[in-house]
């Protein structure tokens, strides 16, 4: 099966370029897929300030929710495709329980 961006999803290639996080990828792909110029076109086809997209290409900032659906909004592209173009393959995203528990000695508030 291949995607909306011509990449085969069934492929069982070891290619280490896929497998890896790269939001680098992923950001040239929207680029080259909107026909933009540079980062700072990018940015504001996303409506994010530039340093957004120059600390996720640095990898001081993560890709999030809200960003992955933005992409999404303007490039047309699942998120599925997005999350696979970045090197995210989880098929289920687990929440810890701890999360969700009080810390220790902490009585909850009502």
């Amino acid at each position: 099966m291949t995607n909306q961006v011509g990449i085969d999803m069934n492929s069982d290639s070891d290619s280490d370029d896929l497998l890896q996080y790269n939001p680098n990828r992923l950001l040239d792909t929207l680029i080259e897929n909107l026909r933009l110029k540079n980062d700072a076109a990018l940015s504001r086809a996303l409506e994010v300030a530039p340093p957004v997209i120059s600390k996720i290409r640095h990898h001081r900032l993560p890709v999030g929710a809200s960003l992955l659906i933005r992409m999404h909004e303007v490039s047309d592209l699942s998120i599925r495709d997005l999350r696979y173009l970045m090197g995210d393959r989880r098929n289920k995203f687990r929440i810890s329980d701890k999360q969700f528990k009080p810390k220790e000695g902490e009585t909850p508030q009502s």
